[in-house]
């Protein structure tokens, strides 16, 4: 952490345009953050081109300044951090080794049974993997308290066969370059956190603070998200879109706050985020038409 005081951010992905989903994670984290005087920092996760929609940024930017969540600072991109992957990569030197092994080679399988572990594979054409503990890793979450893990599924890969670095690498590599020092995001990452505590712990980086929030499901079950058919949010109904959003937060927003800046006026000296529930997620809530 940074002895600069509290560092928050967000970070979309630009495959669509934000959804009630995605305005819970960017509100909540943007709360913690002013409640504490802290600063909230905005990265477009970009480094999976194919995976990224036309004018998906511009509609990210738009609908978070139309629901008052202003950023500190220019808005990073996780493509411009690239140099960051490859020197976390270099730094990991022993710890890692290449993997020839297919997808299909592995399906089936709950754990990577550490087949090219000790080939001495050249790491060009290969995805690289990272050399796991033996016993799964857990922690404590700021909301979740100790939190339970799946087990560890074997040495995991950080580097991508296309030359792309993978989640859990990019993400520490990207939270240490920006000075993040507290992370609120929805608690379907919570079983990937214990591979970026690893991966931290091999880095000789400290880790952030973490706080998993419950994420909102569609009836059957899904998480909401842009790529299950979810609506994007109308930005012409902010105030009535932060307001379902911070009652789903554990908040009772007064009657007669007639603009996003308003609302998030009154509900920042009331945030906790321990009014929210130590469940991954929030179901049974009406979508807004």
């Amino acid at each position: 952490m940074t002895a600069g005081g509290y560092v928050g951010r967000f970070a979309p992905t630009p495959s669509g345009p934000l959804h009630l989903g995605s305005l819970l994670t960017a509100t909540a984290s943007w709360l913690d953050a002013r409640a504490r005087n802290g600063r909230w920092l905005l990265r477009i996760d970009d480094v999976d081109a194919p995976r990224q929609a036309p004018d998906a940024e511009a509609a990210i930017l738009r609908s978070l300044r139309r629901h008052g969540l202003a950023w500190d600072g220019p808005v990073v991109r996780q493509s411009g951090l690239r140099s960051h992957h490859r020197a976390a990569l270099r730094r990991l030197g022993g710890h890692v080794f290449a993997c020839r092994c297919a997808r299909r080679e592995l399906r089936g399988l709950e754990r990577y049974p550490g087949t090219c572990r000790n080939l001495s594979l050249p790491h060009a054409g290969n995805a690289i993997r990272v050399r796991a503990e033996d016993q799964p890793r857990t922690f404590t979450d700021r909301l979740q308290g100790r939190s339970p893990t799946t087990a560890e599924k074997g040495d995991f890969i950080v580097w991508r066969r296309d030359d792309l670095p993978a989640y859990p690498l990019a993400v520490v590599a990207d939270d240490h370059a920006m000075g993040v020092t507290h992370v609120v995001r929805g608690a379907d990452l919570l079983d990937n956190t214990p591979r970026q505590l690893h991966l931290l712990s091999r880095l000789g980086i400290q880790a952030p603070s973490y706080a998993h929030i419950p994420v909102l499901v569609t009836a059957s079950g899904e998480k909401l998200s842009k790529h299950n058919g979810v609506t994007a949010l109308d930005d012409q109904a902010a105030t009535l879109n932060l307001a379902a959003v911070l009652g789903l937060l554990g908040l009772d927003p007064p009657a007669g706050r007639t603009c996003p800046a308003r609302l998030l006026e009154w509900a920042r000296p009331r945030w906790r985020v321990s009014r929210l529930p130590r469940t991954r997620t929030i179901e049974g809530f009406t979508a807004l038409e």
